[in-house]
């Protein structure tokens, strides 16, 4: 429990005290929790190097479709020997960028069922929902 003005922080055995800004003592907790109800944690730095296959899992796609991506630059790499490596960073970036165009293709779709008054008509099959 947070008390009124005072900042969180990390208390050593030996009464040491280090002050923590509020997003890391948000993130800490975060951590914690996922670690007691038996998630794994994983911390990268944003220089990782990932293969294409790690890539590929990361985004949740083929290692194929990955690596049409990199061969079309849609996606930075570099390579290592023969072997194509990825930066954690740029992945995380290719991610932002898919679905925040995701969600303006779903917005746009949407806006063209609403227009079309087939909203009521979709919703009303049986195999769909929201």
């Amino acid at each position: 429990m947070k008390q009124r003005g005072k900042r969180p922080c990390l208390k050593s055995k030996d009464g040491t005290e280090i002050q923590l800004p509020e997003p890391i003592f948000d993130l800490l907790v975060k951590v914690i929790e996922d670690m007691r109800n038996g998630r794994s944690i994983v911390l990268l730095p944003e220089e990782e190097t990932f293969t294409t296959q790690a890539a590929a899992n990361f985004l949740g796609m083929s290692r194929q479709h990955l690596v049409d991506l990199l061969g079309n630059r849609k996606i930075p790499f570099h390579c290592v020997g023969s072997h194509r490596r990825i930066i954690f960073r740029d992945l995380r970036e290719f991610e932002k960028q898919r679905d925040t165009q995701r969600h303006k293709g779903l917005k746009g779709l949407f806006k063209k069922v609403s227009e079309a008054s087939l909203h009521e008509q979709i919703t009303a099959l049986p195999w769909f929902c929201f």
